[in-house]
């Protein structure tokens, strides 16, 4: 056998098991400090608040229904409550992409999010699967090769 299981000690362990007598004070001290510190940090019931949780997942919900909004339903969304970014918009295949970085927009970020768009971050681009999606499915290449891609801002109504 080539490797061989030795027991070794190393001087770090043995200094530290050394000074272990003379540090149990410090612990102990170290010790009631931090628990004094836990509790008073921690909620009287012990409990996350259950607010914020239910608020999570409210907004989970949310995002997961509105990601089944038809195309036209979401830039129309983006037309009346957000006009800058309907002007960013394109429209892929039957996608909605935003060019919209979401770490100079936090705010912007979660009103997309809970309007059921998310985050590509291979493409760098904000998208809405508009009810159209395969979640363990992948586009190798650019997928404005393959579908119909255009930006309706641009595009004058008849």
């Amino acid at each position: 056998m080539r490797f061989r299981a030795r027991l070794t000690v190393s001087p770090i362990c043995e200094a530290s098991s050394k000074r272990q007598g003379d540090g149990q004070r410090f612990q102990k001290k170290a010790m009631k400090t931090t628990n004094q510190n836990i509790e008073a940090s921690a909620p009287a019931n012990g409990r996350p608040s259950e607010s914020k949780v239910s608020q999570a997942q409210q907004d989970f919900v949310t995002h997961c229904s509105n990601r089944n909004l038809a195309t036209e339903t979401v830039l129309n969304y983006l037309r009346t409550k957000l006009p800058n970014q309907y002007g960013l918009a394109e429209v892929v295949g039957k996608w909605v992409w935003l060019d919209v970085s979401p770490a100079r927009k936090p705010v912007l970020a979660k009103v997309l999010w809970n309007l059921g768009f998310h985050w590509n971050q291979r493409r760098g681009v904000w998208q809405h699967p508009c009810g159209k999606f395969d979640p363990l499915g992948s586009h190798p290449t650019d997928p404005r090769a393959k579908y119909r891609s255009y930006f309706p801002a641009d595009v004058q109504p008849a």
